[in-house]
């Protein structure tokens, strides 16, 4: 079989999939757990053998004119490099693994039919956009994908955090839409064509009129789907969805499909230097202040929700500096240990009965519960702390070595400031990670206070998936050396300059965070041992600590997994994050209230003048509309009221009639005589 046509099986056969689990959901329910696993398993085998073949040599690409549109033609076409081999890889691993893992997480979930069925559309709709070669079959996978993520992150729709989690996720990312739909139009009418390789050829013949007119509307509809500045707050709100589903959208799909497209058309961004510098500014934003925002979560998926737009971040400013080659080496890398944090986060909450890493730090004893979170979530941890040698390491350095390479103008493709920008933020970033990281697994590891809930060991599905992605957790940043020749060949093996900087500011972070720990649990064991009063009484000044209480069994989906709702113990939480913040803390944990500034800003301005329309249509066209009905109805109550059927009344009308036109005729011949 032609390397063609098994990449075009590759997105098909979860498609497939996913309507085989629709249509026999509720008539064969004993076929929804096959029909969720093996067709994307063998979509995954698949892209593993079109990767091997590929084998990061020369792009494979054939089209055939899809409908002919009397202008810029639409072609089915397929373009397949080093970039789309490896990302389809991922893609297709992380989705089974997700599938696996789900058939465990939500095997009491009566809608588990149309979520499975969902996740297999999900993964069809970042395939395709993966190995498409032309941008309107490309828009077709991006908008699939933003209609599942409604439906996947509403999931538990009963609950009023889930639907407006939803629809905020499909509403933000449509705002971006909008302007990358106008985008893509003006780049065909520029090249001629929507096929990438017609475009690019005409980037590289400086065919572009609008360069940084199209770069920007792209990049606005990039910053919706992979939630950068300033349209990444719907994120940490879909954690409403079922713990899988944020492994699949963080990990593999949606957030990465924004960052793949920038990689497929670098050249169209790379025309425009201002479009680079302003590419730039949204990463350092984005980087640094979803690292401040980590920090004060208390909800642990909100924690790794925040760190995706972190990562995301990292990805977008080695676009910003020109290197593809470390963008994706990062997505690839972070696509692992991501996947693998999220689905540990599902055992914690599965264990736990809470998500609230509060009312974890007041258990004691959960490492042992669930050996094989805690370990594997560690490894995925230090993979996110970028600690040496584990992948996130590598992929984070070769991110640093790019900006440092452009800020020290030895880089043709980008002005040196954007270098600066995303080396700076880089840096700080890094120190932040590890400190987010850090406090994670101290208040969800190292919790004291009464034993967790113990309800034996996790089903096999759950914790054989966890060590699956351990491995590319671990070993995958070691690949930097031979995977460099299926990018641009550049090279992504770390130098000692930026290795001592990154890796000492993760150091500096992790450090901090544990002398600030043990300082936090301290007060909190004196606080306890003082009393229950004492106890509350410093529980009430803590912040943290009021939103551990509230927050403690209280998501969706908690009531669908756990086994039980344990009571969340009284006291004070031992929260870092309060000292390493201090006054930012408030507003961190709130995401610096831009949700607050858009409503001011955007929602209740066109509430407004909605609430105007809907005056004017209400109180003065149909006042119009009303009136010309009441009129009438009052026309006709007169003239009903002459037709008496009295002959009589009829005659004696018409004399008065016939005399009034007599008199008004006499009056007007004497006006005129006497004229």
């Amino acid at each position: 079989m032609s390397t063609t046509t098994l990449a075009v099986l590759v997105p098909l056969l979860p498609f497939l999939g996913a309507a085989a689990g629709l249509l026999l959901g509720r008539t064969a329910p004993g076929f929804v757990r096959p029909l969720a696993i093996l067709p994307t398993l063998a979509a995954a085998v698949l892209a593993v053998i079109v990767a091997v073949r590929q084998g990061g040599g020369p792009a494979i690409s054939t089209a055939t004119e899809l409908t002919p549109t009397g202008s810029v033609p639409i072609d089915l076409s397929l373009y397949i490099d080093g970039f789309a081999a490896l990302v389809a890889v991922l893609v297709g691993v992380v989705a089974t693994c997700v599938q696996v893992y789900s058939t465990a997480y939500l095997r009491e979930d009566p809608r588990y039919p149309s979520y499975a069925a969902l996740v297999s559309l999900f993964t069809s709709a970042m395939l395709l956009v993966v190995y498409s070669g032309d941008l309107m079959v490309l828009l077709v996978g991006w908008e699939i994908m933003g209609i599942c993520s409604y439906f996947l992150v509403g999931h538990y729709w009963e609950t009023e955090a889930a639907r407006s989690a939803s629809l905020k996720a499909f509403l933000v990312t449509k705002l971006g839409d909008v302007p990358f739909l106008i985008g893509l139009f003006a780049l065909a009418t520029d090249a001629g064509s929507f096929q990438i390789t017609k475009i690019l050829g005409t980037v590289a013949a400086g065919g572009l009129d609008h360069p940084t007119l199209i770069a920007l509307l792209l990049l606005a509809g990039v910053a919706g789907k992979s939630a950068q500045f300033p349209l990444h707050t719907w994120l940490p709100d879909a954690m409403a969805g079922p713990t899988p589903v944020s492994a699949l959208i963080h990990a593999a799909t949606m957030v990465a499909a924004g960052v793949y497209f920038i990689a497929r058309l670098l050249p169209v961004f790379a025309a425009s230097s201002a479009a680079l510098v302003v590419m730039a500014v949204m990463a350092a934003v984005t980087m640094v202040g979803s690292g401040l925002a980590a920090i004060a979560q208390d909800d642990i998926k909100r924690v790794l929700a925040y760190s995706t737009v972190g990562q995301l971040g990292y990805m977008v400013g080695a676009l910003a500096v020109g290197d593809r080659g470390a963008a994706v080496f990062h997505l690839l890398s972070h696509g692992a240990f991501k996947a693998l944090l999220f689905l540990g986060a599902g055992v914690i909450i599965h264990a736990a009965g809470t998500n609230s890493l509060g009312a974890m730090s007041r258990m004691g004893g959960l490492a042992q519960r669930i050996p094989d979170a805690f370990w594997t979530m560690t490894i995925a941890l230090l993979a996110l702390a970028a600690v040496p040698p584990f992948a996130g390491f590598f992929s984070k350095e070769a991110v640093l070595v790019a900006a440092e390479h452009t800020a020290t103008g030895h880089s043709e493709f980008a002005p040196s400031a954007a270098g600066w920008l995303v080396l700076v933020a880089g840096l700080l970033t890094a120190l932040l990670t590890a400190a987010y990281a850090t406090r994670l697994w101290l208040m969800a590891f190292r919790g004291r206070g009464a034993a967790a809930p113990d309800h034996g060991k996790e089903p096999l599905a759950m914790t054989g998936v966890l060590w699956l992605l351990a491995i590319p957790s671990v070993g995958f940043g070691l690949a930097a050396g031979p995977i460099a020749g299926w990018f641009d060949g550049g090279e992504l093996t770390p130098t000692l300059v930026t290795s001592v900087l990154g890796t000492g500011a993760a150091a500096i972070g992790a450090m901090l965070t544990y002398a600030l720990w043990q300082r936090a649990s301290a007060k909190a064991a004196l606080a306890t041992a003082a009393g229950p009063r004492a106890a509350a009484a410093a529980a009430a000044g803590e912040p943290a600590a009021v939103a551990a209480a509230e927050s403690a069994a209280e998501a969706p989906e908690v009531a669908e997994v756990t086994h039980d709702h344990p009571a969340v113990p009284a006291g004070p939480a031992a929260d870092p994050g309060q000292a390493f913040l201090g006054p930012l803390h408030r507003h961190a944990a709130d995401g610096f209230h831009l949700d607050a500034v858009y409503d001011r800003l955007f929602v209740r301005p066109v509430r407004a003048a909605a609430s105007l329309v809907r005056f004017l249509d209400r109180e003065v066209v149909d006042t119009y509309v009303h009136g010309a009905g009441t009129g009438t109805r009052l026309l006709g109550s007169l003239v009903r009221r002459a037709q008496t059927g009295n002959v009589q009344s009829y005659l004696s009308a018409l004399l008065a009639g016939a005399v009034v036109l007599a008199i008004a005729t006499a009056v007007l011949a004497n006006v005129n005589v006497g004229s």
